[in-house]
C-alpha cells in the first residue's frame, strides 16, 4: 500500500538521521535537556536577592534558610549541568538534578498546580533517559565481557522516561475550536501515544521534535517581550522546559525505545 511505503521511507529517513548523527546527536540531546536547569541556575545567580526574599516571604522561613535554598538550587543545578555535559559521574549528576526538581516541586507548591506538576514529571522522564544512556555507555566500555542477560533496569528506565515525557505534551493540548489547533492536538496526541508504547518510536519521536520545536518558537518567544514585563519570565520558563523535553525525545531517537516496547516485541 502507498501509505505503508511512505511510512517505510520515513522510517528509513529516521534511521539515517540516527546513524549519521550518532556522534553529535547525544550531545545535542544533552544540551537541550539540561537547558532548563542551566537557565534556572543562572537565574538563581543573577536574581539571588529576589529569589531569597521571595522564599522568605512565601514560607516565612527566615533569611538564612531562604539563602540556603537559593544556594542549593544554584550549586545543584549548575554542578549537575557541568557533570552531565562532561559525562562525569552521570548517575550522581542526575541524582542531584532529580533532587532539585523534587525540592522545587515542594518549595514552589507545584504539587497543587497540575500544569507545572506534569512538566516537572516530564523533566524527570528526560533525566531518566540520560541515566539510561549512561548505563549504555558503561556497558560499551566492557563490550568483551559476557552479559548476564537483558539490561532490564535500562529498559524500564527508558519505558518510564517515555511515559513521563508524554506529560509535557498533555500541557500543550488546548481546547480551542480552531481547525489548526484540533489537528495539532490530534496529531501530537497520536505521536505521543506511539512514543509511549514504543511503536515506530524513532520516527514518531523525530516528528514530535520538529512539532515541539515549531510550537516552542511560536508560543514561547520570550525574547520579543520587554525585560520589565513579568510575561517574559513565564515564557522563558516554558521555553526552556519544552527544550528539555525536546532533548529527551532526541535521546529516544538516539537510544531507540528499549526492551519494553512494541518495536522490540516485533523484532523478537
Amino acid at each position: 500500500m502507498p501509505s505503508n511505503e511512505l511510512i517505510s521511507k520515513l522510517e528509513d529517513v529516521a534511521d539515517q538521521v540516527q546513524r549519521k548523527g550518532k556522534r553529535i546527536l547525544p550531545t545535542i540531546a544533552r544540551l537541550c535537556l539540561i537547558a532548563t536547569f542551566l537557565e534556572d541556575g543562572i537565574r538563581m545567580w543573577v536574581q539571588w536577592y529576589e529569589q531569597r526574599d521571595y522564599m522568605n516571604m512565601s514560607w516565612g522561613c527566615g533569611t538564612f534558610l531562604a539563602t540556603v535554598f537559593v544556594f542549593i538550587n544554584l550549586v545543584g543545578q549548575l554542578g549537575g549541568v557541568v557533570m552531565v555535559i562532561a559525562r562525569l559521574r552521570v548517575p550522581i549528576a542526575c541524582g542531584m538534578l532529580f533532587f532539585i526538581v523534587i525540592l522545587q516541586t515542594i518549595a514552589y507548591s507545584i504539587l497543587w498546580d497540575l500544569q507545572f506538576l506534569l512538566r516537572n514529571l516530564a523533566l524527570i522522564g528526560a533525566l531518566l533517559l540520560v541515566l539510561a544512556e549512561s548505563r549504555n555507555e558503561a556497558r560499551s566500555l566492557f563490550a568483551g565481557v559476557p552479559s548476564l542477560g537483558d539490561n532490564k533496569p535500562k529498559s524500564f528506565m527508558q519505558l518510564a522516561g517515555r511515559i513521563l515525557l508524554a506529560f509535557m505534551f498533555i500541557t500543550l493540548i488546548r481546547f480551542e475550536l480552531s481547525f489548526m489547533q484540533i489537528v495539532q492536538d490530534i496529531v501530537g496526541s497520536i505521536l505521543m501515544v506511539l512514543v509511549v508504547v514504543g511503536y515506530k518510536t524513532k520516527l514518531s519521536a523525530l516528528i514530535l521534535v520538529a512539532l515541539l520545536t515549531v510550537l516552542n518558537l511560536y508560543h514561547n518567544c520570550w525574547w520579543t517581550i520587554p525585560s520589565y514585563k513579568p510575561l517574559r519570565d513565564f515564557l522563558k520558563y516554558d521555553f526552556f522546559q519544552t527544550l528539555s523535553v525536546i532533548g529527551g525525545l532526541l535521546m529516544i531517537v538516539n537510544l531507540g525505545p528499549g526492551g519494553v516496547s512494541m518495536d522490540e516485541h516485533k523484532k523478537k
